[in-house]
């Protein structure tokens, strides 16, 4: 079951003409962390803003004129479903595609500005998906996967074909993990060339099938996918990319949430980069304090850019606090002329930038002539929160 180079090469000439060859820039910010030459390959920067076209347009091209005639369905939260979407249109096939009735505005309509039918049904991306399997049965479409079909694996690959061209001398591949179907065709391509490659897949903590699938030998349920990195948040494997994962990949790791939403903040602050949680978990990786082992030269994979301006905003702030620059205390003050200017006074000594503040006569468990105050900071880093909550101690604030 293992994706043959021929294959990929099929799927290179097939790309070639409507895939963009996405660049390759070097991370100063992560090179520092890492000791050794770290570059990010921009997927994020690809058609409809993620890998996803590669595959899906590869899977789509290489149909019958009768399966064409039927069209193409497929069920997706995001991504892929722009991926089908334009792929599809691109293609002259008409495409429908089931969306979760939650999934966010701007994918919906960007869904549908590349061309197909969107229906909103199912709670969860499951019943999404069960209803475009009722679709194809009763209709003859066929269903486009995700990630678990051959086709799709081989176009995934491309990736891994333009990393080799773009660094020569990469030891290690760095490249996100949920179903499986880019960190499958990145490992195939790069494997079977240079099989001193180090590859290595990244999940979400919070959403993590594969270590219990390996351990056990076969695709198998995670319990739990309640992470912001929803791109990858697959409950389950595929079988076509768990061959090619158990097979070739050398390493999966887990990083948490903190670090997901720092990665994301790195990537605007210092590379300039707009990436998706679920594209920042590689980066997320070599931030960790206990980092992959590493080799040589480093390529990590940002496998996309669409993120809600809304939820960017929350991103932003998380990743804020995570690093120690962003604070909120609420704290008890006299409600009396001066109370509020004098724990204002107590913060600007400290050296914090004051962002945001509430004042509340009826919040919590307040006495009579006391208000709560809850304050938001910029501040420099762990330390320095240390440093204001002692502050705030001497003075009296906080306990």
């Amino acid at each position: 079951m293992i994706i043959l180079p021929d294959r990929i090469e099929a799927a290179v000439q097939t790309l070639a003409p409507v895939m963009r060859r996405t660049p390759m820039v070097a991370s100063r910010a992560l090179s520092d962390l890492c000791g050794g030459d770290v570059w990010l390959k921009c997927e994020n920067l690809q058609r409809t803003g993620s890998f996803k076209p590669r595959g899906a347009y590869v899977r789509i091209a290489g149909l019958s004129d009768d399966e064409r005639a039927r069209g193409v369905v497929a069920a997706s939260a995001g991504n892929h479903a722009q991926g089908v979407a334009w792929s599809a249109t691109t293609l002259g096939i008409p495409a429908r595609v089931y969306m979760p009735t939650g999934a966010s505005l701007p994918k919906v309509s960007a869904t549908r500005a590349y061309g197909a039918e969107v229906v909103l049904s199912g709670a969860i991306i499951d019943e999404s998906l069960d209803e475009a399997r009722r679709f194809a049965d009763e209709t003859g479409a066929v269903l486009i996967h995700p990630f678990d079909h051959e086709d799709i694996v081989a176009g995934q690959a491309t990736v891994g074909v333009e990393i080799l061209q773009q660094m020569p001398d990469v030891g290690t591949v760095i490249a996100p993990l949920g179903g499986g179907g880019l960190l499958a065709g990145v490992a195939a391509a790069v494997k079977v060339a240079r099989p001193d490659i180090r590859v290595i897949g990244v999940q979400a903590e919070a959403a993590a099938a594969w270590p219990g699938s390996l351990a056990a030998g076969k695709p198998t349920r995670a319990e739990s996918m309640n992470t912001m990195a929803d791109g990858i948040a697959v409950a389950m494997p595929g079988e076509v990319t768990f061959t090619h994962v158990e097979s070739l990949v050398d390493e999966i790791v887990t990083v948490g949430e903190d670090l997901i939403s720092r990665a994301v903040l790195l990537m605007l602050e210092r590379a300039k980069l707009l990436v998706e949680p679920a594209g920042a978990v590689a980066v997320a990786a070599l931030m960790h304090p206990d980092a992959p082992t590493v080799s040589g030269q480093v390529c990590v994979v940002l496998s996309g850019g669409n993120v809600d301006p809304l939820l960017l905003s929350h991103l932003t702030t998380h990743g804020l606090q995570a690093a120690g620059r962003y604070l909120t205390v609420a704290v008890t003050v006299p409600d009396r002329p001066g109370g509020l200017a004098q724990l204002l006074e107590t913060l600007r000594d400290t050296g914090a930038s004051v962002v945001d503040v509430i004042h509340s006569r009826v919040a919590g468990e307040l006495r009579l002539g006391e208000v709560q105050v809850t304050v938001s900071l910029e501040t420099r880093g762990p330390e320095h929160q240390d440093d204001v909550r002692a502050a705030l101690r001497a003075a009296g604030y906080l306990d």
